[in-house]
């Protein structure tokens, strides 16, 4: 056999993105996005539960992404791209969501985890906004640097 197959290869772990800005972000949006799955699941709201679950595994895998370095791997896609539309569109999902949780409430479980969900709302907003200031287009890294910095 030759070298190639024997060799093994390592996956290198970032640890630096758990610790950074966006890394606790993104651990708090599933903690409140688990704290919000648990709610609806204890007051059983099969649509409240399917979603939280979606954005919950959609997170997990984005954070798995970054940790792994994977973005660096998997260059057909560009990834900061992908990160805000999905939370963009996911803090749309969860305001809407949440708000009909909170004003149909029949249980107290549907009550605190629309309040949970409106708070992972407010997180994913955050964390749109952040990636999205961070995305250059089109222009040189330094100009960017400099914009940030003033």
């Amino acid at each position: 056999m030759s070298d190639d197959h024997n060799r093994i290869t390592s996956m290198e772990v970032d640890t630096t993105f758990i610790k950074s800005k966006r890394g606790i972000l993104k651990v708090a949006e599933m903690v409140t996005l688990l704290v919000a799955f648990v709610c609806f699941a204890v007051a059983s709201r099969p649509k409240y539960i399917a979603a939280t679950v979606l954005e919950f595994v959609i997170t997990s895998l984005l954070v798995l992404l970054y940790l792994f370095k994977l973005n660096k791997r998997l260059t057909f896609f560009f990834w900061p791209l992908i990160d805000v539309f999905n939370s963009i569109f996911a803090a749309v999902y969860f305001i809407v969501l949440s708000l009909l949780a909170v004003t149909t409430y029949t249980v107290t479980g549907t009550l605190v985890g629309g309040i949970v969900g409106l708070m992972s709302a407010g997180l994913l907003c955050v964390d749109s906004y952040v990636l999205f200031k961070n995305i250059t287009f089109n222009r040189p890294r330094s100009e960017t640097q400099n914009q940030n910095n003033t």
